[in-house]
């Protein structure tokens, strides 16, 4: 349904096992190792196990396709809940022996059996027996496997098994009447899920093994799969597949951390409580909610370090000496306030005219002047950019940004990102200045934001080839003080040529802006930025962080 619309060939995250998007991690390459040990080395088990879904199946199947010896006889059992004789039965069918030789009593098909397996070895031909989901075995099934063990030559034994299951398995074979079967495990191999890392590589492995040519799922998508998939690839399938669907269905090129865990409750089936109980909450003024959230996030101010604390005053001679404070040298630690946390404390506070009343703050617009809206902004000579954007183009305008925050409930917030300093985003929430790791701020945000800029003449208006106005003299002069290069006379000139056309599109490559040789609002934006005027903020400026 959704391939063609990604540009793939075929839908990518399929539970099924094909080996052609095995994808060979740190610990996936181990327990092949081990398993192609069992199939080349003579006699004994070999035991992989692993919790549900992190591809010890998938791992078999390459095996048998591509990592089996050509002189070797293989038997399956994928489902092994069978009774003895049956299991038995099963192994004969698989390498072909006659329904005549194995049929009669369990004594009369190990006889059988044991005829193949030297007639193989004379022949030069190995046999393996692989049972998939083992830890189904019964007891006594398990007691003629270990027994199928005993068929061996005076040099070597004639079958090799391997036994793959979940953790259960292992707790199987710890049993003190299984132990003998136990010791005669030659190998070992447990199977972890993957890494954050991991989870992320094995997303664009098999986006790339069905045809994707660009990045279909961004990096705090990727995130969120690790953490609601805890790194099981059948997990992650399931969810990147229903995540795949919903960006189908919305009409978006790209997954993200949102869809992300919008598919995770989908597949879950996991009903949204916090939405049912949303009546519970009882209304809390904006006022009242701006009082408390400044008294928590003062409370968690971090302490100012005891050589920065100033010396206590000297005691009155007529102070009492219960009103004095008593300070303990070593500062106590206080607990960390996660971004999440405070956006849900303030969340009465975090509308879009909110923050555009902080937005006008930082541009030293009198709120007496207009009121806090794109409109009043409007008369007074500015514009507001509503767009998208990465976190690198966001940088790259270099304008203070009112960006749409959704937190772990799902619920929108507006908040002003006044400056990013290193890796610092330096925010304003209800007029309240906090900083948070930008990696915090970017986890939470999926590209929709706000600016103010100061268009040329007062007029927000997109320049191309052909037109002519007075704002064609402002980029014509503009793009000469940047860099002689981008020059195109005369520079008095009110036309859109063909020359200013190529000197815009050369600015727009080397700027990594879509080369198109349209000057439209972005594109000024940045030419704003680099002319450094000082009476505009920047998100790079320090004097406009938090203090």
């Amino acid at each position: 349904m959704y391939s063609s619309f990604f540009g793939l060939n075929e839908k990518p995250f399929s539970i099924t096992p094909d080996p052609r998007y095995l994808f060979m991690s740190a610990r996936h390459g181990e327990a092949l190792a081990h398993l192609v040990y069992g199939v080349t080395e003579s006699g004994g088990f070999v035991q992989l196990t692993g919790e549900v879904g992190t591809g010890k199946t998938t791992l078999c199947r390459t095996l048998l396709l591509n990592r089996m010896p050509s002189n070797a006889d293989v038997a399956v059992v994928l489902n092994p809940q069978l009774s003895a004789h049956e299991f038995l039965e099963s192994i004969c069918e698989e390498l072909g022996i006659a329904p005549a030789q194995a049929r009669g009593s369990i004594k009369a098909l190990i006889d059988a059996l044991n005829q193949h397996l030297l007639a193989a070895h004379a022949d030069g031909r190995r046999t393996i027996l692989v049972v998939d989901e083992a830890q189904n075995l019964a007891p006594e099934v398990l007691e003629e496997v270990r027994l199928l063990t005993n068929l061996e030559t005076a040099k070597q034994k004639l079958l090799q098994i391997i036994l793959i299951g979940q953790p259960e398995l292992r707790e199987l074979l710890a049993r003190t009447d299984l132990r003998q079967l136990a010791q005669r495990i030659t190998g070992r191999y447990h199977l972890e899920p993957l890494s954050r890392e991991e989870t992320a590589q094995y997303i664009e492995h098999r986006l790339q093994v069905a045809g994707a040519l660009g990045e279909v799922f961004d990096a705090g998508a990727k995130r969120a799969v690790y953490r609601l998939s805890q790194g099981i690839p059948r997990l992650i399938n399931v969810i990147c597949d229903r995540a795949l669907l919903g960006a189908y269905s919305q009409g978006k090129r790209q997954v993200n951390a949102r869809l992300v865990r919008r598919a995770a409750k989908e597949v879950s089936g996991e009903p949204d409580l916090k939405a049912s109980r949303r009546w519970l909450l009882p209304a809390i003024g904006a006022s009242v909610v701006l009082v408390f959230a400044s008294a928590y996030w003062a409370l968690y101010e971090p302490a100012t370090p005891p050589e920065a604390q100033p010396s206590p005053a000297p005691l009155a001679a007529d102070q009492p000496v219960e009103n004095v404070v008593v300070t303990t040298a070593e500062p106590i630690a206080e607990p960390y306030v996660t971004l999440n946390e405070q956006l849900a404390i303030a969340k009465q506070l975090t509308s879009e005219e909110a923050a555009l009343a902080d937005l006008f703050a930082v541009w030293g617009i009198d709120p007496a002047t207009t009121a806090p809206s794109c409109d009043g902004a409007a008369t007074l000579g500015y514009s507001c950019l509503r767009s998208r954007s990465s976190w690198r183009g966001l940088q790259q305008l270099d304008h203070p940004a009112i960006l749409e925050l959704v937190d772990n409930s799902g619920h929108p917030h507006h908040v002003l990102l006044r400056t990013i300093d290193a890796d610092q985003a330096h925010l304003s929430i209800g007029g309240i200045a906090v900083s948070h790791a930008a990696s915090a701020v970017a986890e939470i945000w999926y590209g929709n934001f706000l600016l103010l800029w100061q268009p040329p003449n007062g007029r927000a208006i997109s320049l191309a080839p052909g037109m002519r106005n007075s704002n064609v003299i402002w980029l014509r002069n503009s793009l000469a003080a940047i860099d002689p290069r981008y020059r195109a006379e005369p520079l008095d000139s009110d036309v859109y040529d063909q020359e200013l056309e190529q000197r815009v599109r050369l600015f727009q490559r080397e700027q990594r802006l879509d080369v198109d040789g349209l000057a439209g609002q972005q594109t000024q934006i940045i030419i704003n930025t680099l002319l450094a005027a000082d009476s505009v903020p920047r998100l790079s400026a320090p004097q406009f962080a938090q203090e």
